[in-house]
């Protein structure tokens, strides 16, 4: 009888000092190193159309989409609509720079376009708010790939220079409907 009221103490015991450790874990204070990390939001970009000008004429046009890795803190500080504001910056960015070589697509460093345009972002923003530039889609489309006096003949399709998966939380594209 003696064993058995001393095992349900020790039980008992046991399982009070694991609760008390297990509150006083959860309800410790956060690692400095984690408060200093900045909160990250996902600023989804539009489908931009950029066009290519060679020699005073459009030799084609840009289809991207890209989004950016935002601080939101230093975001919400700007006041300003993320999205519109962004997509301005990377259009006004991308017209007239020969970013990708239309020749020799291969030849094309996606990270070095990453950095590129978080540089610039950056910079045009005053402060370092984006921290990571997500490409969803860069396909170029040649001007005399398109369709010229609204015949019935099909669109080529767009050169593919990446493609990305959607954003987390982005619609896919419905599929363009056929002209037949």
């Amino acid at each position: 009888m003696v064993k058995l009221i001393l095992t349900g103490a020790w039980v008992c015991i046991v399982t009070l000092v694991t609760v008390y450790f297990s509150v006083v874990m959860a309800t410790a204070p956060a690692d400095h190193a984690e408060a200093d990390k900045p909160a990250l939001e996902l600023s989804k970009g539009e489908t931009i159309t950029v066009p290519v000008i060679t020699k005073g004429k459009v030799a084609g046009y840009f289809l991207s989409k890209i989004s950016f890795m935002l601080d939101q803190k230093k975001a919400k500080e700007l006041k300003v609509p993320m999205t519109e504001y962004l997509t301005d910056a990377l259009y006004t960015m991308l017209v007239g720079n020969r970013m990708v070589d239309i020749a020799d697509t291969a030849s094309f460093n996606l990270d070095d376009f990453r950095a590129k345009v978080k540089e610039d972002m950056n910079k045009r923003l005053g402060d370092e708010i984006i921290h990571d530039v997500l490409v969803e889609q860069l396909d170029f489309l040649a001007k005399s790939d398109t369709r010229v006096g609204g015949g019935n003949d099909e669109m080529k399709k767009p050169v593919k220079i990446v493609e990305g998966t959607p954003a987390e939380g982005a619609e896919a594209a419905p599929a363009p409907a056929s002209a037949h």
